[in-house]
């Protein structure tokens, strides 16, 4: 009988425990004997090491997605060549997948039976969409969010950069890597505010 996988998209803003939620789900696949692959985009250079680390403080090996890593010739060499076993697979920072990537990872659910749970931001610091993410909105078999509260009560939503007074950056590449000193996650409302009251500053007065 053949083994039926899904595609898990689990988004939320950054802070939400995303990456501490793989790494138990990895803790407890060892646990009970099930086998699994961590996998984690390069393009997070936070760490020099082959790990997923969470911000407080654990940690676990992994294996690497380059932008041009043929996701589905990974598994199959995984299956074929090593003759390894896998059920799981848990992709951290998956925003940062290409669409082809994704779709590469519905290929492994649908052709060998895994599971594939990949854990991500829905949307960058100007609210848009990563390439990743949309992808997996469009075609994963079950999106779940992981829920964070802003400082003013609300739901947060937005990952909003911030510069070194703690104002809100509106212009840059999409992709810069940070942590706290870099990024804020707040809810709709009091990133508008900020972005007001930022204007209001900036604005000279008429004389």
């Amino acid at each position: 009988m053949n083994r039926i996988g899904k595609l898990y998209f689990r988004y939320g803003t950054m802070g939400s425990a995303k990456t501490a939620m793989l790494l138990t789900t990895a803790y407890n696949f060892e646990e009970r004997k099930m086998p699994y692959k961590c996998l984690k985009p390069v393009i997070d250079t936070r760490d020099r090491r082959n790990v997923i680390r969470s911000r407080i403080g654990i940690e676990r090996e992994c294996d690497w997605i380059y932008h041009d890593t043929d996701l589905y010739l990974y598994a199959k060499q995984l299956f074929g060549e090593q003759r390894a076993i896998v059920e799981w697979f848990l992709v951290d920072e998956a925003q940062f997948l290409t669409a082809e990537q994704v779709d590469q990872l519905s290929r492994i659910v649908d052709d060998f039976g895994c599971n594939v749970m990949c854990y991500g931001l829905r949307t960058d610091f100007k609210t848009k969409l990563f390439e990743g993410s949309r992808r997996l909105f469009e075609i994963a078999d079950s999106i779940d969010e992981i829920k964070s509260t802003c400082t003013c009560g609300h739901k947060t939503i937005v990952n909003a950069r911030i510069d070194a007074n703690g104002d809100f950056v509106e212009e840059g590449a999409q992709v810069e890597i940070g942590g706290d000193e870099r990024y804020i996650a707040v809810c709709r409302k009091c990133w508008r505010n900020k972005r007001i009251e930022q204007s209001s500053r900036n604005i000279l007065p008429f004389i």
